[in-house]
């Protein structure tokens, strides 16, 4: 990549806020070659199957244990005809394709310094592209990656809540997703009042913190949004907290959830990491 992608009031803006408090930012990625709707469309038809996850798009803001339906085409289809299929499709870890690895490392490297004077080593980088047909909707839940979503064509508009708080997302929840369950949350009506609306426009970008519950609804035409995502020892010790907060629900305790940056989990962390290395453990 030959251009720089965050200018210096970007980079300013993250630096200032990260890692805990969402911001927008701008971009200079629009119109990128390996960005379009053609080239993603050929991006996921290399891509494993395990890397696709398509589905219709018109579906509540909570799942609620519901799952989505199929919208009955293939990926390739489903994507070059996004704006009459009410499809929504992520492709995940693009990262396995030389040129977009490429193209993630390069936007990263950018906010590395920024990053790294927070949260140490930039680790495990990935990236996610997400397609979405007008008005769809992805429904809400959580992802354990720091994240910046940075949009390129259409407009939506991402609802997000605070991390941390078990009104919007219960510890119970929490731990199990770090043992092995989902990351969709329940969705009650009266949560709603604490969300803020981000709306995006192609050239902006939202930080999203880890764990950040949100979910997105799409404008009135198709749309298409680029995830650089990345994690930390601080991220992967608090997922592990989590994990070892599992264990003592299950002996009978109430544990106190894990705090967040810059606190410091890493003794709840090490319970777990020990935990797994025990002979017949699970």
């Amino acid at each position: 990549m030959s251009f720089v992608a965050f200018g210096p009031e970007a980079r300013a803006a993250f630096a200032a806020a990260y890692p805990e408090v969402p911001h927008r930012l701008t971009h200079d990625l629009r119109g990128h070659p390996l960005l379009t709707l053609e080239a993603l469309a050929e991006l996921a038809e290399v891509l494993p199957e395990q890397s696709r996850e398509y589905n219709r798009a018109d579906l509540p803001v909570g799942l609620n244990g519901i799952v989505p339906p199929s919208n009955g085409l293939g990926i390739g289809e489903t994507i070059r005809r996004i704006s009459e299929t009410g499809s929504w499709a992520a492709l995940k870890n693009i990262e396995v394709v030389p040129a977009y690895r490429e193209l993630l490392l390069a936007l990263l490297e950018e906010l590395r310094p920024a990053i790294e004077a927070k949260t140490g080593a930039m680790l495990r980088p990935q990236g996610f592209v997400f397609i979405t047909s007008p008005n769809g909707v992805t429904p809400y839940h959580f992802d354990p990656e720091h994240n910046i979503l940075l949009h390129l064509a259409g407009v939506k508009t991402m609802t997000l809540f605070p991390q941390g708080d078990p009104w919007y997302a219960p510890d119970e929840t929490h731990e199990t997703y770090h043992t092995g369950g989902g990351r969709e949350l329940s969705w009650r009506e009266e949560m709603a009042a604490g969300g803020k609306e981000w709306k995006l426009v192609p050239c902006e970008a939202l930080y999203v913190p880890v764990m950040a519950p949100h979910y997105v609804r799409n404008g009135p035409s198709s749309a298409i949004s680029l995830s650089i995502t990345w994690r930390s020892e601080w991220s992967f010790a608090e997922a592990d907290a989590r994990a070892f907060n599992a264990v003592l629900r299950r002996v009978g305790l109430i544990p106190r959830a894990p705090g967040r940056w810059p606190h410091d989990n890493r003794v709840k962390a090490a319970g777990w990491r020990l935990l797994r290395w025990l002979p017949g453990f699970r």
